[in-house]
């Protein structure tokens, strides 16, 4: 059996930052006036320009710039708390010769912050895809099918997990299966989108892996 290489998210799969962006961005959400209730379960899993240019394209050029601002300067500075058993797994599937892929909205910089705060991290990817290297971003499949070209893969030989709505629809839209991950939203909600629920990565083990190949 070939087995499936694994691309991961980063943000509410593999560290718990979810929470801290809820808070950031609501925050965000009220003080620039969007008029969006809990504006920070709208923007999940979407590019910081992508963001910019769907809710404030009607926004002066200034203040555009001081929203980025703003948001750099939280990426690039926010602690980065592991969530249970995510890098013990990510290990666990590349002692087993799992090519393994992270995924992310996030950008360049902020990766780079991420790989200092956990210096564990580094050699644990075979292939990164960030903000910097896609011009679409999720729900758009394009980082996904990058990565997949990065492995000299087909889609259907990828499995993803994600834990937004927007990054579960890009791993589907890309052809590939998805384990989505209840950090983020609720299971029940992600029930029939994904092909797999789970609470978090924590005591996973290589047969769950096959089981979801």
């Amino acid at each position: 059996m070939t087995l499936k290489a694994v691309l991961f998210d980063f943000d509410g799969v593999l560290v718990d930052t979810e929470k801290l962006y809820d808070v950031f961005w609501n925050e965000m959400g009220e003080r620039y006036h969007t008029g969006i209730p809990n504006f920070a379960s709208h923007i999940k899993g979407t590019t910081i320009h992508g963001l910019i240019e769907k809710y404030f394209s009607d926004r002066s050029e200034e203040e555009r710039k001081q929203i980025l601002a703003e948001s750099n300067h939280f990426d690039w500075n926010m602690p980065m708390p592991v969530l249970p058993g995510s890098f013990e797994f990510v290990r666990m599937l590349k002692s087993h010769g799992v090519q393994i892929g992270l995924v992310t909205s996030s950008d360049d910089k902020k990766l780079a912050h991420a790989f200092h705060e956990l210096p564990f991290m580094e050699g644990l990817f075979d292939t990164i895809v960030s903000a910097n290297r896609i011009t679409r971003g999720k729900p758009d499949p394009m980082c996904y099918l990058l990565a997949a070209q990065d492995f000299n893969r087909k889609p259907e030989d990828c499995l993803v997990f994600e834990d937004s709505f927007a990054g579960i629809r890009a791993g589907k839209e890309a052809g590939m299966r998805v384990v989505a991950l209840s950090t983020t939203n609720p299971a029940m909600q992600l029930q029939g989108i994904a092909d797999y629920v789970i609470p978090n990565l924590e005591n996973r083990t290589f047969e769950d892996y096959l089981s979801w190949q």
